[in-house]
């Protein structure tokens, strides 16, 4: 049966879609973006400073879920230039150190709000 996750230690959704669904044992968090949950607002700094604040938010809801980093399977990365790849992998490794899940990274014109990144996430039990 499908369950909504929803959480206030990270940010609402932006438009008509959940934080997170789990269903059968797997967890679809939807693409998270750089934005600071107590202020709503996107944070504001580099690379790195951004995807510290996607981790923070893709944390939280692998929390409320009852998942964690290491049952993590996929990633998606959506940056907005190429050329940040280096400082978020750098910030990526500190979340997963070992057992890697399974990653996509994609360069696209233009992220909601303005972000440098958004990242999708898949959880498995």
């Amino acid at each position: 049966m499908k369950k909504v996750i929803r959480t206030l230690k990270a940010p609402a959704a932006i438009g008509p879609y959940s934080q997170a669904v789990e269903i059968n044992g797997t967890l679809y968090i939807s693409g998270q973006i750089p934005i600071d949950p107590s202020t709503g607002k996107l944070v504001e700094g580099d690379i790195k400073v951004q995807t510290g604040q996607v981790f923070r938010n893709i944390e939280a809801i692998l929390t409320e879920a009852g998942y964690s980093f290491p049952d993590v399977v996929k990633s998606t990365c959506l940056l907005r230039d190429m050329s940040d790849f280096k400082a978020m992998n750098e910030v990526y490794a500190l979340h997963y150190s070992e057992n890697h899940p399974a990653r996509a990274a994609f360069a696209v014109k233009e992220l909601p709000l303005g972000a440098l990144i958004e990242i999708e996430t898949i959880a498995v039990k």
